[in-house]
């Protein structure tokens, strides 16, 4: 079974091409960032990286990330693992690998990430404040508004 799943950020914003032809379809690529948690041996202190994943979309999910998606996006990805080979310009045999994308999902709020690529504090959010529970964990609903609920 060849299946991939991954969370990560854009690193930067999708390529997003059209294939030639009578149909042309939407290709997108994109690379994760993908954190990768380790721990050094001599110190014993835990250290974060990354590795960098390249992710191709096609069609219908191409459109999305065209759409959607930009650098510093917190994503999740699923797809399958897919291996290639070209020759380049100067004759060299180059390898790939990519994640054939067959879903993808935004992995936080679009808050969350705007506050991520501000790097500052939070913005403030279009939300009224959320009313205080009572000593039982239920919110007070206050007096003369049962004719509204939806349900008796």
């Amino acid at each position: 079974m060849n299946k991939v799943i991954l969370m990560g950020r854009l690193t930067r914003d999708p390529d997003i091409r059209y294939s030639q032809g009578d149909n042309p379809m939407a290709v997108a690529r994109y690379t994760l960032a993908v954190d990768r948690r380790f721990t050094k041996r001599d110190g014993g202190d835990s250290q974060q990286t990354a590795d960098f994943i390249s992710c191709v979309a096609f069609g219908r999910s191409a459109e999305f990330a065209e759409r959607y998606l930009r650098k510093g996006l917190k994503l999740v990805v699923t797809g399958r693992i897919q291996t290639g080979s070209y020759t380049n310009q100067e004759g060299q045999k180059v390898y790939t690998t990519d994640v054939v994308v067959e879903d993808q999902e935004f992995a936080e709020s679009k808050a969350a990430s705007d506050n991520y690529q501000g790097g500052g504090g939070f913005a403030p959010m279009d939300r009224p404040a959320p009313s205080t529970a009572a000593p039982d964990g239920f919110m007070n609903i206050p007096d003369g508004i049962d004719e509204e609920l939806p349900f008796n």
